[in-house]
C-alpha cells in the first residue's frame, strides 16, 4: 500500500520556548491516517494536515469502546539526529491489543514505516533541550455506524505527534503512592494488558480521590484477594527487595510494558537478579521496616522511572528514607536508560532505530 503524502497549506508556528511545553497539549502539523474496511482490509494511507476528522455519532467506538493505542518517542540526540526508541515492539504490542479487542490487525513492516515517515517529515518539531522528546501516538478506533454489540466492520487508524517537555522539570523527585483496598484496575481474564481506553477510564474515579488526599499515583492491588501488587496508574511498578529487582509477573493483568522490558535488561547487564513475583502489599511495609525493601520505582514511556518515595495503605504511611531522595539503582537506572535514548551512551541491545 502506497502512503500519499499531502501538502501542509499553513505550518504552525514552532515553540521557541521548549520549558512551556507540557505533556500532550501541542501538536504537529501532520498525521498519518488509514482506514479498514471488512472485505477490502486497510486502504487509504496517507499522511496529511494535523486536524479534526469525521465520525458518525453512531461510531461504534462511542458506544462500545473498541478502542486502542500505543505511546512512544522519538529523540533528538546529542548529535541533531533524531532516533526512535524500540518502535518495533511497540507495534508488536500495538497487533496483540487489536486482537484482544477483535480489531483488525496492521501489517507491523508497513505501520512502522509509516512511523519513521511520519517523523521523518516533522524532525523539525522534535525538540532539543534536555529531557524533551516527541511523543507518538498510534490509535485505531471503530468508526461503523451501529448500535449493536459486536466488532465493527469500519475503523481508522491514526498516528498523531506531540512535542514534550522534560517530565522532571526540577529533578528526578520521588513520588507519593496510596495503595487502593477498594477499587481494581484488572482482574483475571479481563483486558489488563491490552493497552485500551477503557482500562484508563476505570481508573480515574481512584486516581481522583488518591490526588484529592494529596498523592501521585495510586498502586491497584489483584482484584481476587487485594493482597498482591500489579501495578500503578500507566507504570509498571520495580521494587529493591533484598538486593534484588522485584516485579510483577506478566500473567495477563497488567502492561507488557516496554520501559518495564528495557529496564529489567539493563538491570540484569548491572548484575542485579530480577525476581518476577507478587509482592503482597504487608511485605512493603515490613521490608521497608526491615531495612529489606529499599527502593522503589515505576516504569513507563512519559517518566522513564519514577521514583517512589512513600506508600500509604489503609491510613498507615511507610517513606523510603527521608521520602525525598531518589535511590542509588533508581537514578542509575535511570541514566542508563535515557542515555541510551539520547545517544549519551552506547546502544548494544539494538533498541534505537535512526530516523
Amino acid at each position: 500500500m502506497k502512503i500519499d503524502v499531502l501538502p501542509i497549506p499553513d505550518p504552525k508556528p514552532r515553540i521557541e520556548d521548549e520549558s512551556q511545553l507540557v505533556f500532550g497539549k501541542q501538536f504537529t502539523d501532520r498525521m498519518f491516517l488509514m482506514e479498514y474496511t471488512t472485505g477490502q482490509g486497510w486502504h487509504s494511507a496517507r499522511i496529511q494536515p494535523y486536524g479534526p476528522f469525521s465520525m458518525d455519532p453512531a461510531a461504534m467506538v462511542l458506544h462500545y469502546a473498541q478502542e486502542i493505542f500505543e505511546g512512544l518517542k522519538a529523540f533528538r540526540r546529542d548529535d541533531g539526529s533524531v532516533a526512535l526508541f524500540r518502535p518495533a515492539d511497540n507495534v508488536a504490542r500495538f497487533n496483540r491489543s487489536a486482537r484482544r479487542m477483535c480489531m483488525p490487525e496492521v501489517d507491523e513492516a508497513f505501520f512502522l514505516d509509516a512511523i519513521r515517515q511520519l517523523v521523518a517529515l516533522e524532525a523539525d518539531w522534535v525538540p532539543r533541550s534536555p529531557g524533551t522528546s516527541l511523543y507518538i501516538r498510534p490509535t485505531m478506533i471503530a468508526t461503523e455506524p451501529m448500535l449493536g454489540v459486536r466488532p465493527a466492520d469500519q475503523y481508522s487508524c491514526y498516528v498523531i505527534l506531540s512535542p514534550v517537555g522534560a517530565y522532571y522539570k526540577g529533578g528526578l523527585a520521588p513520588v507519593k503512592i496510596w495503595i487502593s483496598d477498594h477499587y481494581v484496575r484488572a482482574a483475571h481474564g479481563g483486558t489488563g494488558e491490552v493497552k485500551t481506553g477503557g482500562n484508563y477510564a476505570a481508573s480515574l474515579y481512584a486516581a481522583r480521590e488518591a490526588a484529592g488526599q494529596g498523592y501521585d499515583q495510586v498502586l491497584w492491588l489483584d482484584a481476587k484477594n487485594r493482597q498482591h501488587v500489579e501495578e500503578v496508574g500507566s507504570m509498571n511498578m520495580c521494587f529493591i527487595y533484598d538486593g534484588r529487582l522485584v516485579t510483577s509477573p506478566l500473567h495477563g493483568t497488567i502492561l507488557d510494558g516496554i520501559t518495564r522490558r528495557s529496564i529489567l535488561s539493563l538491570a540484569q547487564q548491572m548484575g542485579l537478579e530480577v525476581e518476577e513475583r507478587a509482592l503482597a502489599v504487608d511485605e512493603i511495609f515490613a521490608g521497608i521496616e526491615s531495612g529489606r525493601l529499599t527502593e522503589a520505582f515505576g516504569t513507563g514511556t512519559a517518566v522513564v522511572v519514577s521514583p517512589v518515595g512513600q506508600f500509604t495503605y489503609q491510613g498507615k504511611t511507610a517513606l523510603l528514607g527521608d521520602g525525598k531522595t531518589t535511590g542509588e539503582i533508581t537514578r542509575k537506572l535511570y541514566d542508563t536508560l535515557t542515555g541510551i535514548q539520547y545517544g549519551r551512551l552506547p546502544d548494544t541491545q539494538g533498541w534505537v532505530v535512526e530516523i
